[in-house]
């Protein structure tokens, strides 16, 4: 990876958001870090804007926030709320729950992408984060219906948006990246099961999801990376 000078880390305040912000100082410590979140983030080093994800045009104005970027990591997402918990079967699903996690796990990081990659450096790496989950091929268990499909689908608009960056900038890299269990909010409701080596710290997830990314070429682009850089198949 040639040295970065613009990087937008959007998803600030969540747990992953801010631990990669962190790892991003220590190894990429000449980068201009711009982060983006819906309330304000206090991060040393950094410069916070404010973002609306329901609005388009907030989302069109934070990619005018520098001439091009070098890396773009996109980590907003949502499994569950105090009103949504993932479905164990049919019998719970909802209409309104599956508007909610579309909206936040696949229609805001696309139009993220929308606006980002056309202000992407010819050798720029576009990253969101996904779901091992949303690997219809290794779904063995089942249930978590909107979460899992959100994933998916968020997954296909990663490799829609690297097949036509191929044509307008064929160096640039797309990619979706699962960053494990990470113990945060998000997963708290739900680590019982997960054996402790299997359940990441933020830091250590960061560090791993960097390495990754310090690490890809473009045949990489279009592909869900989990945080060893193992490919996620579909």
């Amino acid at each position: 990876m040639p040295p970065l000078k613009h990087v937008a880390i959007i998803g600030a305040n969540g747990t992953i958001g801010r631990a990669l912000i962190i790892a991003l100082h220590v190894h990429m410590p000449t980068a201009q870090i711009e982060t983006f979140s819906r309330t304000p983030a206090v991060i040393k080093d950094t410069s916070n804007h404010l973002i609306d994800y329901q609005d388009e045009s907030s989302i069109a104005a934070a990619a005018n926030c520098a001439p091009e970027w070098d890396l773009v990591i996109c980590a907003t997402g949502v499994l569950h709320t105090e009103k949504i918990s993932p479905e164990k079967s049919l019998h719970a699903l909802s209409r309104d729950h599956f508007h909610a996690l579309f909206d936040a796990n696949t229609i805001t990081p696309a139009l993220i992408a929308k606006y980002f990659l056309t202000r992407l450096s010819k050798t720029g790496i576009f990253a969101a984060l996904s779901a091992k989950v949303g690997s219809i091929s290794d779904n063995q268990l089942g249930g978590w219906y909107a979460y899992r499909a959100s994933k998916a689908a968020l997954n296909m608009i990663i490799k829609n948006a690297a097949i036509e960056m191929k044509r307008t900038n064929p160096k640039a890299i797309v990619v979706a990246l699962h960053p494990g269990t990470v113990d945060s909010p998000l997963s708290k409701p739900f680590q019982t099961h997960v054996p402790k080596d299997q359940l990441f710290t933020a830091e250590f997830s960061a560090q791993k999801l960097i390495n990754v990314l310090m690490h890809l070429s473009s045949e990489h682009s279009g592909q869900c990376l989990a945080w060893d850089g193992h490919i996620i198949q579909p």
